[in-house]
Order: structure tokens, then sequence, then C-alpha cells
């Protein structure tokens, strides 16, 4: 896909920005599929806030974790933690629940004495 420069609008700020091809191919390979609402400047501010928000400790209510939430609470004590709130969420809607890198079960290998299984060939 040939990509050119376009000039946008800053949501935020309403000036204009260049949004480069390079950046346009960039969002392409990730597979984004909208353009930037925000100019550098304000994404950079946006990012800055969110590193730099007051976090409040919790202590899960289901497993009894320490965890961090970005709100402040009115009971610290009776709050899910990021892992317990993602498993209710799923079980809500119905989904299963994400599993972790270290959760993930291990791709399973052909035992030694079990033969692989073979592909049927097509003739």
């Amino acid at each position: 896909m040939d990509f050119q420069d376009k000039t946008l609008t800053c949501k935020d700020c309403s000036k204009e920005f260049v949004w480069s091809a390079g950046e346009q191919k960039f969002y392409a390979d990730k597979g984004l599929q909208n353009s930037p609402g925000r100019c550098p400047d304000c994404r950079k501010q946006m990012k800055e806030k969110k590193a730099n928000r007051q976090m409040y400790s919790i202590i899960c209510k289901e497993c009894g974790k320490e965890g961090q939430v970005p709100f402040q609470p009115r009971n610290p004590n009776d709050v899910l933690c990021a892992d317990c709130f993602a498993k209710k969420r799923a079980a809500e809607s119905g989904e299963k629940p994400a599993a972790k890198e270290e959760e993930k079960p291990a791709e399973e290998k052909p035992a030694e004495d079990k033969p692989a299984k073979e592909k049927p060939v097509e003739v």
C-alpha cells in the first residue's frame, strides 16, 4: 500500500499536525484502523498524565492479594485485584479469561513412546 503524508486536526488543542507516511505504515502493520485523534504533543501529555496518576493500595476480596487501583475505593478490602476482576468480567460475559504467559499450557509434544500422528497424504 502506498502511504502519503496527511494533515489532521487534534481533537484536544485543534492544531493541525502531519500524520506521516511512516507513521501510517506503522499503524497498518500493528493492525490499527483509526488515525490518531491527538497531535504528538497532546498524546505525550495524556501518556504522562496516565503514568503520573495516583494509585491506591487494595487487598483483593477474592484472593487476598495486594494490588493497586487508579481510584480511591470506599473500602480498600472490598475491591478485586486485576486478575480476579478479569475473571469475574469474563464469567459474566460468558468468555474464557485470558491466561497469562506463565499460565498458558505448553505446546503438547508427542511422547517418546507414542508415535506422532501422521497427516493423511492426498493422492
